[in-house]
C-alpha cells in the first residue's frame, strides 16, 4: 500500500514535467544555449521551494514516514570536488538533453532513444561504484 503513494507521486511529477515542458529536449537545449529562460525560471523555483521546505523541517523538527527526526548533515567545504561533479553533470545533462528524472520520463512518454541514454547512466554509475574508493571525496 505504501508503494502506490510513491507510484502516484511519481505519475504526478512525470505530469508536471511533461506538461511545463521541463523534461522536453528543446527547452533544456535552449537553456544551455541562453535563448530561453524557462527552464531557469522552473529550476529558481525549485530551489526557492527546497529553501523554504528546509526552514519548514528544521523549525518545525519535522519526522519522516517512520517517526525518526529528519536531520541535515554540513556538506564538506571543499568546492573543487563539487565543481568538477557539475561540470560532468551538465556536461551528460546538455549532451543529453535530460537529467535522471527527465530520462525516464521521456521513455514513459515513448522516445525509446532515451533508453540508450538510461543504459548509459547506470553504466556510468557502476563504473562509478567500481573506482569509487580510489577517487577523492
Amino acid at each position: 500500500m505504501k508503494v502506490i503513494r510513491f507510484v502516484i507521486t511519481g505519475i504526478i511529477f512525470g505530469i508536471i514535467m511533461v506538461k511545463s515542458e521541463a523534461a522536453s529536449w528543446y527547452r533544456i537545449q535552449e537553456m544551455f544555449r541562453f535563448q530561453s529562460f524557462q527552464m531557469y525560471g522552473i529550476i529558481g523555483t525549485a530551489i526557492i521551494l527546497g529553501m523554504i521546505s528546509v526552514y519548514l523541517i528544521k523549525k518545525f523538527q519535522v519526522k519522516d514516514t517512520q517517526g525518526h527526526p529528519i536531520s541535515f548533515q554540513n556538506k564538506d567545504k571543499r568546492w573543487p570536488k563539487y565543481i568538477i561533479g557539475g561540470v560532468i553533470f551538465g556536461l551528460g545533462w546538455a549532451l543529453t538533453g535530460a537529467c535522471p528524472g527527465p530520462m525516464f520520463i521521456n521513455l514513459g512518454y515513448g522516445y525509446s532513444s532515451f533508453l540508450i541514454i538510461i543504459l548509459g547512466a547506470l553504466l556510468g554509475t557502476y563504473v562509478y561504484g567500481l573506482i569509487r574508493q580510489y577517487l577523492p571525496h
